[in-house]
């Protein structure tokens, strides 16, 4: 079953350059606090919705050009909203939940913790401050993120799509790809993410196979307001 829902997604948001993932909702709950629990049974089918490098120029652009009247908020989150979306008219009898990455809580909570979301599905390796053995910080905060095997940080994740109504016991869960492997580039890693990660370098931690344009690296480095601008609005 899992498969057949897969390729459908993957059909449709596969050439518009996301990436997806299945999990099961009780992988993410195992390793979370309840408040942060998805209220869904264990078995429950989802999948994280990450976008690629090429999202940009496959899907953004185009939803801009088409929908340029209709644009009040963030044209990503737009655009991300009206893909994923699109997606439920391909399950006419199944109930689809989505949540947004940008979506919050009345507690101001997020409504998921991606970066986890990412990890359970197999999607890309979370690194956090308890994947280096000799901790250098001492109290200092530090902040974990997702590496993507073939991107590196150069990717984002940006919704879960749920199916209520398919439970899949058995459903086998995939590690994600360990791709910074030594303690010395964990250690670079976090604290290029925490310390600088305005300058982008955390994302560069491994070869990447494909990573921004420099267009679509001047657009993220635009604040808000400005970026209508950039593409030509």
């Amino acid at each position: 079953m899992e498969g057949r829902v897969a390729e459908r997604i993957r059909d449709a948001l596969g050439p518009l350059g996301f990436e997806v993932h299945a999990f099961k909702v009780g992988w993410y709950n195992a390793v979370l606090q309840p408040a942060f629990h998805l209220p869904y049974p264990d078995d429950t089918l989802a999948f994280v919705v990450l976008s690629t490098p090429s999202m940009f120029d496959k899907a953004l652009k185009p939803f801009v050009k088409k929908e340029r009247l209709k644009i009040i908020r963030d044209p990503v989150d737009q655009c991300v909203s009206h893909h994923l979306s699109s997606v439920k008219e391909k399950f006419p009898d199944q109930k689809v939940d989505i949540i947004f990455d940008y979506e919050i809580l009345p507690s101001r909570k997020p409504k998921f913790l991606a970066q986890t979301a990412a990890h359970v599905a197999g999607a890309a390796y979370y690194y956090q401050r308890k994947d280096v053995k000799c901790d250098p910080w001492g109290k200092k905060k530090i902040y974990g993120v997702c590496i993507h095997p073939k991107y590196g940080g150069w990717f984002a994740i940006r919704g879960l799509l749920l199916f209520p109504d398919i439970q899949v016991p058995f459903l086998e869960q995939s590690a994600p790809v360990d791709c910074v492997s030594t303690e010395e580039k964990r250690i670079e890693l976090l604290e290029q993410f925490t310390f600088h990660w305005q300058d982008g370098r955390y994302r560069d931690i491994i070869e990447v196979k494909e990573r921004y344009s420099e267009e679509q690296k001047a657009y993220f480095a635009t604040p808000p307001a400005g970026r209508l601008r950039l593409l030509g609005l």
